[in-house]
């Protein structure tokens, strides 16, 4: 059988509340017994030898049998707490105060009794007792001379038979029995409570504990949940409400995760099925004037034949373009792309950017021109990828500016940056199109066509090469009034 956390929790302050009550019984018990014996033992320690030194007949040495028989039975009379032996030098005893048949031992150690004559203070000290084998008492003990010749020892037990008598029935009486009953059902009662509080402890876990099961169960369908998640006090020094607020806190991470991720196979779905229709299309082209040339090649003149090899090479370019574009921005988002990053002269790169737009900036009349004319700022970045993002953007800025319009690349030194501006006197960007001109796919309304396909990848991988620079490329723009992009690199002291 399982048993929950809270039952394994109880089961186990049970048995070692129970554990540690008896312990503490039994060395409460021991340790009651030590203190009631030192105490017994340091009360009468001086017992036997007032008793040598205030009878005559021991005074005198003297230990004939009867003698000291009779005088230890009117001793026990007066004193009936106490059993009275006389020992020799060699610890046999020699007379006693005990009816016949009651004395176990003939003999009995003398390294206790000799450790208390000597005046040891190690207490209690524990001596034979004479009515058991193997028992042991506390007791008082005084040397008996007779012409300063050591004749034995007074040897006399406190708390003998007839004590240890009294004691068992005063254990087993009426009083002590309902003393006995009231300890057991406090002990009860305090274990009951524990266990009562160890619950309410232990129920903001079971709580938390059943809703995660229940959210497990529902897969993180956080669209269709069922489970209503408790409110867990934040800042609380509670663990376990720390432990639900950080429970919450993570389910509604993944729930948000979730949303994003579909909200991108949603984008990703629509952009497969652009990219499927704008692969179609010089696809098609393509394949029917290639059918059209190997159908009618007769019927067809010399210059239409060109013709229709022109459109067909310009078809293939664009289509050769268009998925270069697709895997270039696949391997961007897939984060497979490395950088070979070295140091260079950053107006040599732009001014052969500039020449490769040269003619084509004539053709619309547009002045490109490059601020400062001279600087010698070198940079740390990748050439290759520097350069493919400036030739899309100044492509981009080229073919938005109208005719008699202004291109202009700003160079701005920014402490250890340096800050590139693309700034153009085209039909700009409005408000509501801004934010969403770095997605891929994304043209604007007012976008301008030229005679090549575009598909709306270029800002999107420009965007993502310049965050490999740990850069950002951001815009400004004002519709009628023209754009400006700029990003930032890190310049080379």
């Amino acid at each position: 059988m399982k048993l929950c956390f809270y039952q394994r929790m109880a089961l186990s302050l049970v048995a070692v509340f129970i554990l540690v009550m008896v312990l503490f019984v039994w060395f409460s018990g021991q340790m009651q017994a030590l203190s009631k014996s030192e105490a017994e033992q340091k009360l009468h320690l001086g017992l036997a030898e007032h008793l040598v030194s205030d009878n005559p007949l021991l005074q005198q040495g003297k230990y004939d049998h009867d003698t000291l028989e009779n005088l230890f039975h009117t001793l026990m009379v007066l004193g009936p707490n106490f059993e009275f032996y006389f020992v020799d030098s060699g610890g046999n005893i020699l007379a006693y105060s005990a009816e016949p048949g009651k004395v176990k031992l003939d003999k009995i150690r003398l390294e206790p009794m000799l450790q208390l004559v000597e005046g040891s203070n190690d207490f209690p000290i524990l001596g034979d007792d004479p009515r058991q084998i193997a028992g042991q008492k506390i007791f008082s003990a005084a040397p008996v001379y007779q012409n300063n010749i050591l004749q034995g020892y007074l040897y006399v037990i406190i708390g003998g038979q007839i004590y240890d008598s009294i004691i068992d029935s005063l254990k087993s009486s009426q009083t002590l029995r309902e003393f006995a009953f009231l300890l057991v059902s406090s002990m009860i009662f305090l274990l009951v409570a524990l266990l009562v509080l160890f619950k309410y402890f232990t129920a903001p876990l079971k709580l938390l504990s059943n809703e995660m099961e229940q959210i497990c169960g529902e897969d993180f369908q956080f669209e269709h949940r069922v489970t209503q998640l408790s409110r867990w006090r934040k800042g609380s020094k509670d663990e376990v409400q720390r432990l639900g607020c950080a429970f919450n806190d993570m389910l509604h991470h993944i729930d948000k995760q979730f949303s994003q991720l579909q909200q991108i196979d949603k984008q990703r779905r629509i952009l497969l099925a652009d990219l499927s229709h704008d692969l179609r299309t010089p696809l098609a082209n393509l394949q029917g004037y290639i059918e059209t040339l190997a159908l009618n090649a007769d019927n067809l003149s010399e210059q239409d034949r060109r013709r229709f090899v022109e459109i067909s090479l310009k078809n293939s370019k664009n289509l050769k373009r268009l998925i270069d574009q697709i895997f270039e921005l696949a391997y961007l988002e897939g984060e497979q792309v490395t950088l070979n990053q070295e140091s260079f002269l950053l107006g040599e790169l732009l001014y052969d950017i500039t020449a490769k737009f040269a003619l084509k900036a004539k053709e619309k009349n547009i002045s490109l021109t490059i601020s400062p004319a001279q600087f010698d700022f070198q940079v740390f970045a990748d050439i290759g990828k520097l350069e493919r993002v400036m030739t899309n953007l100044l492509e981009n800025a080229i073919r938005h500016t109208p005719i008699n319009g202004k291109v202009e690349l700003e160079v701005n030194q920014h402490k250890d940056k340096l800050r590139i501006n693309i700034r153009d006197s085209g039909v700009g960007i409005s408000d509501k199109e801004i934010g969403f001109i770095f997605d891929a796919r994304y043209q604007a309304s007012n976008s301008e066509k030229d005679s090549n396909m575009h598909a709306g990848l270029g800002l999107a991988i420009c965007k993502k090469l310049i965050d490999l620079f740990d850069s950002s490329l951001t815009v400004e723009s004002q519709l009628g009034q023209g754009s400006c992009f700029s990003f930032e690199l890190k310049l080379v002291s």
